[in-house]
């Protein structure tokens, strides 16, 4: 759902820090970044099955459904402020499936913290674009 709100011209108007990463790095982040997370969920569901652990992977289908509404928000409708919310309740959402992984097996977790590192700083971004452009 994500990927069907791209940035065009509209987000290459806005002003941006000077931190922000060139437009190519996206991509193969967030290739990287959701090959890591299949493989996370992977680990999960070959340990325990999803009757195993419905916690541990409804929490991950919840922070992917937060991740997918995001470029919606943010690209689809223009509203950098509620996408910052709804980034907020992503991170919350994939932090809370990070620890849970995490108690499923160290590695499932450990896949995740990469995610949550760009989360972060994805984050960071979001406010700044939103204050710069409000």
């Amino acid at each position: 759902m994500g990927a069907r709100f791209t940035p065009g011209e509209w987000y290459a108007g806005l002003s941006k820090p000077s931190w922000t990463p060139p437009d190519w790095i996206f991509g193969p982040v967030w290739t990287l970044l959701y090959l890591l997370m299949a493989l996370a969920a992977w680990q999960v569901w070959r340990r325990h099955g999803f009757g195993g652990a419905p916690g541990a992977l409804g929490l991950f289908l919840l922070q992917l459904l937060f991740n997918g509404l995001w470029s919606w928000i943010f690209f689809g409708l223009k509203q950098p402020g509620w996408a910052l919310v709804d980034l907020t309740a992503l991170w919350l959402t994939a932090l809370a499936a990070t620890l849970a992984f995490w108690r499923t097996g160290p590695v499932a977790g450990w896949l995740l913290v990469p995610y949550m590192a760009w989360l972060s700083f994805a984050w960071l971004l979001n406010y700044a674009l939103w204050r710069l452009n409000s």
